[in-house]
């Protein structure tokens, strides 16, 4: 159908033609570009159109812009997503040494929206990966609710990459660093995989669980490795297989009460450089039968007030006491109140622990000064705040997927993730940050600084690319290093200024004369 007279008649750009659609509609006259002619042998030469670059509408010419449907946003969330980045680099290289550059992006992605949205769901990633700048840092990802659910499978049955990744990262370990290994239990209901199953802990709650098992570097503060376990298995059981599937040959393991060094024995002799540490319960015979009560010595170069003693028992081993004068009274206060409470006090009872109260005793291969031992045995607490933070401050106590593979996948994300969340504490840490808020409370104030998408890579205070952003959210982006601050101009000197010099004249030297005699 011709394109109407009146249509052709309205201005528009040069070297343009109007063609009709044949539909009704605000886009029927589409005006495209005459982008070249094309000859004919013997015949009549043909102009070639090009893209549509507007439409004739209402009698007038009308540019093509790009829908609001497919248009990017031009401002992000910036803060906390920049945090999760400064501190992942290295990260990053070591997942590009086992996996392909989309998977590796994928899951640094994943990994990094978890951090910034606690508890986040599978069917809003996508929605949070662009509000944020990790729509930047790794574009172009797809991650709607089945494509990553696909991924997350895929990711868990790919068990090679995943042990050579945990291998790299467990030969990096110094030889002289302490390596705690405990486990902690994430509630997983499901019916489809064989590793939900009922703990001793949860068959009381009435729910089942999976067993994640952590090797954690008390000296970087920070986890090793890790792997998913059932939930009804116990850690010694599970640390054989542990220390085997991720090859830690060096190190000193620092394991938890009721740990048997006996269910590691192989795993030991294999391993020289291998050693451990773990305590033993309070009512074991070698307690008494090495007098291990009768102190020696105070521990120095500690705050507390601790009592010690170290003896070499059989099998080349090492048992070392020690009593913690404050836990010792805490302790006692608990038993004497909840004998006051139940009204069941028992003297013989009573006789029994009081020398035991405050006391911890543990075991190893290795002889070492007992304020090593005690300082090694007391960091280990760090790995409990992992744990804390893990379940609290990232909402991973959860697993929320449904397949065994499934599971793997998704914690080995949450793996990547508590890297993160220690190195981002850290960091927070040693600016002092933390000293004045929560974690939560910086991530959430973190997460209020927008940026333009088109702003420069090297973010400065006064740049002008910032979106309502608050003076208080800048002074903790620039204590992190997130954005160069403004500078300060120098301080006034304090005093009176001096006076500007001011030339007088010179007064004649001598008495004048009264009568001056004439010229």
């Amino acid at each position: 159908m011709p394109v109407p007279a009146e249509i052709r008649a309205v201005a528009r750009p040069k070297n343009t033609v109007v063609v009709d659609n044949g539909r009704d509609g605000i886009h029927r006259y589409a005006v495209r570009e005459r982008i070249s002619t094309k000859y004919i042998p013997g015949g009549n030469p043909q102009p070639k159109n090009g893209k549509v670059i507007g439409y004739i509408h209402n009698g007038q010419y009308i540019p093509k812009n790009q829908p609001v449907a497919i248009a990017r946003p031009d401002m992000l969330s910036y803060g906390a997503s920049a945090l999760v980045k400064s501190v992942t680099g290295d990260l990053f290289a070591e997942l590009l040494e086992c996996y392909e550059l989309g998977d590796a992006c994928t899951i640094m992605a994943i990994a990094t929206l978890r951090i910034i949205k606690p508890g986040i769901c599978s069917d809003r990633l996508s929605t949070h990966y662009n509000r944020t700048f990790v729509s930047l840092d790794y574009p172009g990802l797809p991650l709607s609710k089945n494509t990553v659910s696909k991924f997350l499978q895929s990711l868990g049955m790919d068990g090679g990459r995943r042990r050579v990744f945990y291998q790299k990262r467990a030969a990096a370990v110094a030889a002289e660093h302490h390596i705690a290994i405990d486990g902690t239990l994430k509630q997983d209901n499901s019916k489809v995989n064989d590793l939900s199953a009922f703990s001793r802990k949860s068959r009381v709650k009435g729910c089942r669980d999976v067993s994640v098992l952590y090797a954690y570097d008390i000296e970087t503060m920070e986890p090793i490795c890790a792997e998913v376990f059932p939930g009804n298995s116990i850690d010694a059981s599970s640390y054989a297989a542990f220390i085997k599937d991720n090859d830690i040959r060096r190190g000193m393991i620092v394991a938890d009460k009721g740990f048997p060094p006996s269910s590691i024995a192989a795993e030991l002799k294999d391993r020289p450089d291998l050693h451990f540490l773990t305590p033993i319960k309070r009512n074991d015979v070698r307690i008494r039968n090495n007098s291990m009560l009768s102190y020696e010595g105070v521990l120095g170069g500690i705050a507390g007030r601790v009592l010690y003693k170290k003896q070499a028992i059989k099998g080349g081993r090492f048992l070392y006491s020690f009593m913690d004068a404050a836990k010792a009274a805490n302790e006692e206060g608990s038993f004497i109140s909840r004998a006051r409470k139940n009204a069941d006090f028992s003297l013989e009872k009573y006789n029994k622990k009081k020398d035991l109260f405050g006391v911890i005793v543990l075991e190893s291969d290795q002889d070492l000064p007992p304020e090593v031992v005690y300082k090694c045995y007391d960091s280990r607490w760090q790995l409990e705040l992992v744990f804390r933070q893990y379940k609290n401050d990232e909402c991973l106590d959860l697993t929320n997927v449904q397949g065994d593979f499934s599971v793997i996948g998704s914690e080995f994300i949450n793996f990547i993730a508590t890297i993160a969340t220690c190195r981002i504490i850290r960091k927070a840490g040693d600016a002092g940050l933390l000293d004045k808020m929560s974690y939560g409370d910086l991530m959430e104030d973190l997460s209020s600084a927008w940026r333009m998408a088109d702003a420069p890579a090297q973010p400065k205070t006064d740049d002008g690319y910032w979106v309502h952003t608050l003076v208080s959210v800048f002074e903790e982006l620039e204590a992190l290093g997130l954005s160069e601050p403004v500078p300060k101009p120098a301080p006034a000197k304090r005093g009176r200024k001096p006076k500007p010099k001011v030339d007088k004249p010179k007064k004649p030297r001598g008495r004048p004369r009264k009568n001056p005699l004439p010229c």
